[in-house]
């Protein structure tokens, strides 16, 4: 059985047959997983840019579970074996595949990104390669929240964020940015603040070891006089990289204002596919602004910091649910509806 996304609001279990299980491929028995985002998007507006939702697909990506049976080629991991899955099948033959970026893969085929099927299953087929076996210290469900923590591991890696980072802004306190905020800290950032528009994730944030966290709002006028609270909260510190996992025009043009000259920017969040931002004032202080699309590489540093204490997800994961209908859809519903609601996940 599976939670398919058959139309705009409506989520169906129903059954869900497995592909076969080929020579370097496992057979898992979902145990946790997570609610994004996306998931919420996709099922809000049946798209995501270019991505469209065309006929019912199964939904979720953040997973974990137990592995039943390997292919016969699978030598790394047995049957009972705990694990954490990278969702993305790449092609391994194209130009970014061959060059290491396989995130960026022209082929790749993703959980949940339509027309690939996803992880709210319980039982799904996978590659061996992308399955990643949990230290006895780490839960199912910490191993599902590899998926998040890797998109804030593989920010800080782009922005190049290290102990000699003087200070890291992170604009926004949702899970991503709440998760970048334990990533930067966990990379060597010595001081780490955050914005967001809610007190409450302001207040998750403090918790969890932000040095400052400051409350701003939605109106663009406003930028300049936070920029300077922003400063002021953090010691009058120079702000060596802005981490942006909101990506609307407001909190560019305050990643690029705070930003010091000769700093980096990297967009995470997808807010809105246009904008309008400063950049010429941004140009001329050569601040750079990165991208980024995912992960790479990330979960055996993801599980490494999890083992090790060095990164603690456990208090981002508000809301637990079982996999039933009713449940499905109440988690849902609890997961759009934000609020105090962080990490919502199902326990299969």
């Amino acid at each position: 059985m599976a939670a398919w996304l058959v139309a705009k609001n409506t989520l169906k279990i129903m059954p869900f047959k497995l592909p076969s299980l080929g020579p370097h491929d496992v057979r898992v028995r979902m145990k946790a997983v997570g609610i994004c985002g996306s998931d919420v998007h996709y099922l809000r507006e049946m798209r995501i840019a270019h991505f469209v939702v065309k006929e019912p697909m199964v939904i979720g990506h953040e997973c974990a579970g137990v592995i039943e049976e390997v292919g016969t080629e699978v030598k790394h991991l047995s049957a009972g074996d705990r694990v954490a899955l990278e969702p993305g099948i790449s092609c391994w033959r194209c130009r970014h595949c061959r060059g290491g970026r396989y995130n960026l893969c022209d082929d790749m085929k993703f959980f949940a990104t339509p027309p690939i099927h996803g992880s709210l299953a319980n039982q799904i087929v996978h590659p061996a390669d992308l399955c990643f076996k949990l230290p006895d210290n780490v839960s199912l469900e910490e191993g599902a929240m590899c998926e998040p923590l890797s998109v804030g591991v593989h920010a800080c890696r782009r922005a190049g964020v290290s102990p000699e980072t003087t200070a890291v802004l992170v604009i926004g306190a949702g899970p991503i940015g709440l998760v970048a905020l334990l990533a930067a800290r966990a990379l060597g950032a010595p001081r780490v603040a955050i914005v967001d528009v809610d007190e409450h994730r302001l207040a998750v944030a403090r918790s969890l070891g932000a040095d400052a966290a400051v409350r701003v709002s939605t109106h663009p006028e406003d930028v300049a006089g936070e920029v300077e609270r922003i400063k002021a909260a953090l010691g009058g510190a120079q702000i060596d990289v802005t981490l942006d996992c909101a990506g609307f025009s407001k909190t560019v043009a305050t990643a690029l204002e705070a930003t010091r000259a000769g700093g980096k920017v990297c967009l995470v969040g997808m807010g809105h596919n246009e904008m309008t931002v400063p950049l010429t004032s941004a140009a001329i202080r050569e601040v750079d602004v990165v991208g980024v699309f995912r992960y790479k590489d990330t979960w055996p540093l993801c599980i490494e910091l999890l083992r090790s204490g060095k990164v603690d997800v456990k208090p981002l994961i508000t809301h637990r649910f079982g996999f039933s209908q009713r449940e499905v859809e109440e988690a849902f519903e609890v997961s759009a509806r934000g609020s105090d609601a962080i990490k919502v996940m199902f326990n299969l």
